[in-house]
Formats: structure tokens, sequence, C-alpha cells
């Protein structure tokens, strides 16, 4: 048995120096209320210490990581204003046609302690679905929030500079923003455009021994999964903190929050991955204080309003940049894809978010068309029909997405020509390539309500004489084409609306019988 444990601990050391993918697709599950719904399933308590081995095989089986929202310990007095906030059990109500008062949890970010909360099954049952994922070449990330704590957090007890202090006098002008907890006031934790998340109180980003705390959570955090998402990770920006704050916070530090706090945490755990939930254009500066991954919030709005323009703009951006973004088109603080989108709209959405550079999300729910945004204070989600078309949709996508190892290789825009000077719509064509030696992979999504038409042509290719293969991965037709004709035109493209093509493209062996399809 010690021989058994020995190895198991020398399994673990090699599986965590192991590399992420280059571009990984991410599932974001919310985990209390994800366990919930597997109870039901399979008629049983399920944790995260008895995932039934068909969960793993089906719904987790083309993502290469896990992010379970929500692990940590709620708050009891978080989940008490969670429970009589006003505008939330509208929400409620609105969510659960049959919502009961135990139906709220609390909130996932207002976080009570960093230990794994003993309903999902404690640190032991997060340890043994982190070596379920491990054994499938899978990485685990969890949340991890800078900005604020729950309000009967531990740490409000120390007398330091680890929160931003009021005085009775902003208690009573901002009785929304500050409330007293014993002795002290204190201010609830903000974003500066929005009222304060009055279940939290605010760190103070400016403080070294809020900073040092921040180091030691997250090395803890650390020894337990392969990478975190921070929440709102621009507010603790020197610049935002200050704007934010003011002289509260104290003297800007040289040093920036994320540099120091990425930099400690990397020291002692090279491979962990910091990823960003961050808006105002500040992905980029975020990338530069160390972040591996950043939201790409600009593609999601610029989809939404249907901009092809501003799409194919953004895709055209550095690509140090463009490599590290979240790309999504849903999540947790987002509405319904399929519900905002619309099913055809949604398709589109989904094959360009899914096939470009960057860590590829899917929301939980995504995959099955629902369409109701649950609050992440429930605990318990709504029961709706399944899509089943788009359910086989999402699987021959993820499937047909560019791998861990054609993501080794080379990406690059594409440039759609018209057929004819009258024919305009090849600019709703999106296309896009990805190259590994000889392996090629095409994508042409149509981004509009018409039909649209254009010749591709792929760049750093040379067809020659050569009979050539397109394998239409996501609609499973195949097609041969002349290559000298390839050569001229490009490969023709006309697509109805919102349809797209994920083509695998090969050179055609001796012996293979496939129509040629002529220009």
């Amino acid at each position: 048995m010690i021989y058994g444990l020995r190895t198991l601990r020398i399994k673990r050391t090699i599986k965590l120096t192991k590399p992420w993918p280059k571009h990984p697709k991410i599932y974001q599950i919310n985990t209390w209320p994800w366990l919930n719904s597997l109870s039901q399933r399979y008629e049983k308590r399920i944790t995260l210490n008895n995932i039934p081995d068909e969960v793993f095989e089906l719904e987790l089986k083309y993502f290469d990581v896990i992010w379970l929202m929500g692990v940590w310990e709620r708050s009891p007095k978080s989940t008490e204003i969670a429970l009589n906030h006003p505008g939330l059990r509208a929400e409620y109500y609105d969510t659960l046609s049959d919502f009961k008062p135990e139906d709220v949890v609390g909130s996932p970010y207002s976080v009570f302690y960093y230990h794994v909360d003993a309903h999902l099954g404690g640190a032991e049952a997060l340890a043994a679905f982190r070596m379920q994922l491990m054994g499938r070449d899978k990485f685990l990330v969890l949340d991890y929030v800078p900005n604020h704590v729950s309000v009967d957090h531990i740490w409000t007890l120390e007398k330091s500079d680890i929160f931003i202090i009021g005085n009775e006098d902003d208690l009573k002008v901002h009785p929304e923003e500050f409330y007293k907890n014993y002795d002290m006031v204190f201010a609830h934790g903000k974003d500066p455009y929005f009222p304060p998340w009055t279940d939290t109180v605010q760190i103070n980003a400016f403080s070294p021994i809020a900073r040092d705390k921040a180091v030691k959570t997250l090395l803890n955090i650390a020894s337990k999964c392969d990478g975190v998402r921070c929440d709102m990770a621009m507010l603790v920006i020197n610049d935002v903190f200050n704007q934010t704050w003011g002289e509260r916070a104290g003297e800007v530090p040289n040093k920036e929050y994320w540099e120091e706090i990425i930099t400690a945490v990397r020291n002692e755990y090279p491979n962990f991955k910091f990823i960003a939930e961050v808006y105002w254009n500040l992905e980029w500066q975020l990338q530069q204080q160390g972040f591996d991954f950043c939201y790409d919030k600009i593609l999601y709005e610029r989809m939404l309003r249907e901009n092809i323009k501003e799409i194919k703009a953004h895709l055209k951006a550095n690509w140090e940049y463009q490599k590290k973004l979240v790309r999504f088109i849903e999540n947790h603080d987002e509405k319904r894809a399929f519900k905002v989108f619309g099913g055809e709209r949604s398709r589109a959405a989904a094959v360009i978010s899914l096939t470009l550079p960057g860590a590829r999300l899917v929301h939980n729910g995504q995959m099955q068309g629902f369409k109701k945004k649950v609050p992440v204070q429930l605990g318990r989600t709504p029961i709706e029909p399944e899509n089943k078309e788009l359910i086989l949709f999402y699987q021959r996508l993820l499937k047909a997405a560019p791998d861990r190892s054609l993501g080794e290789g080379e990406w690059m825009m594409c440039d759609p020509e018209p057929l004819t000077g009258y024919d305009h719509s090849h600019f709703n064509l999106i296309a896009y390539q990805w190259n590994l030696n000889q392996r090629y992979q095409l994508i042409v999504t149509n981004y509009s309500p018409f039909f649209s038409r254009a010749h591709v042509r792929l760049k750093n290719i040379i067809y020659g004489s050569h009979d050539w293969i397109f394998v239409d991965m996501l609609n499973q037709k195949t097609y041969t084409y002349k290559g000298l004709d390839l050569d001229f035109h490009g490969i023709y493209i006309d697509l109805k609306p919102w349809n797209s093509h994920i083509f695998e493209i090969r050179k055609k062996r001796e012996r293979e019988d496939f129509v040629a399809i002529e220009f």
C-alpha cells in the first residue's frame, strides 16, 4: 500500500508538469447545480467524489480543461442577503417556477473561505475529481476573486489594512456602499460603474498585507488545480483601483498587483495558468502583466451586433494578443446564447468562437440550447427540454475544431474574393486556416442572413497537378477538387445564411474514388 501511494504521487507530479494545450477548449460548470442535476438523473447523491464514468466519457469528452465554478465555501451571511434581495428574488421566481428558499445557496463570488464546500464533497472529493481528469489528460480550473471576500469573512476580525475602511459619516451618507462590523466600518466590494455588491467587503489591492494573503491563498489553490479564472481581474490594476478608491486605498504601489501575485505563484507552480475576466479594453494590459488568457468580450459583442466588418478587423489584431483571448458566446454572466443569438446565428457564432486561436469556452447548458440564465446564487437549475439537433451539431463541431496538434501550427486569415464585380456577398464570409506541416484546415462561416458565395484561397500551399480531398467535418461531406483549378481560382464556396464549413484538406491518394467537382 505504501508503494502504491508513492506511485500515485509520482504520477501526479509527472502530470502536473505537463504543459497546457496552446489553444484549449474549456468547459465551464456551475458546480453546485450541476451536481444537483446529476443526483436527480442517477437517483443518488452525487458529489465530486463519485461522478459516473459516462459523464467524463460523454459530457466532458471533447474538452481539454474543466472549469468548476463555485467550489469554495459559501458565506452564511451572503446566503441570507441573497435570499432577501428583492431584485434577486424576482430572478429566482422567474428561473424556477417551483422556487423554494432552500434553493438559494449564496453567491460563489462572495467567498467565505477558500476550502472546498462540504456539500460538494470537500477537499478529498475535489482531489478525486482532479485525478479523474488527469487520467483523461484534462486540466482543472477553479475560481479566484481578487477584489473582495464575503462580509463575514474571518479576515474582517483582523486589525490590519487588508480592506478599504470607512467611518461613521460614510455609513450615514452612503449606507449602500459601507457597512459596520462590530466597531469597524468597511466598504462593500464594487465595480465603479455599478452598485456595490452588498454581500462582500472590498479588499485593498494596494495593501502589502492583502497582497501577501493573495499569494498564500493562490498557492493553496494552485495545489488543488491547474489554473484559476480570476473574477473581474481589471479592478485591481493600479490605475483602475486608484480611480475607484483614491486616497482611501493609500499610496499607489510601484508594482502592479498581478505582476507581483502571478510571479510569486509561478515561482512555485511554473505551469499554473491565469485566466482573466476583463473588460474596458484592458485585455492587452493584463496579458502584459502575466495572464495567459483574457476574456474576449469585444468579439462577443461584435458577433451579437452582427457587425462583420468589426469582427474581421478584430481578428486581424496582433497574433500575440489573439492567442491569449478567451472566445465565448455564453458564460454565467451572459444571457443564454440560444436565446440572444437565436438558433441559426448561435451556431455560426459557435463555429467562430470554437475554431479561433486562444482559449475556447463552452458553458454548461449551451450545447443543449437552454434559454434560462440561472442566477449564480441558486443551487438548482430549471428543467428545460434539450435540443437534440443542437447537441449533435456541437458534438460534430467540437470534434472538428482544431485539436491540440493542429494548435501547434500556424493560423491566418483568408480573404474571400468576389465571383463577379456585382456580387458583394463574399464580404459576409469569415474565413481562416490552420496549417501544420502538410496538414491544412479551412473554416468558412457565412455570418449573415443572406446566401453568400466567394472564392477562397488558402495561403502557403501549392496544389499543383494533384487532386485534393476536402472533407467537411461539420457537415460530413467529402469533395474532390483539381489542384490546377484550386491554384487558379481558389476553392468555390457558397453558403446559406449562418452556415459554415470546416474542411480538413489533404492530397488525394491513388485509388481513392470520389467525384471531382468542377468549377
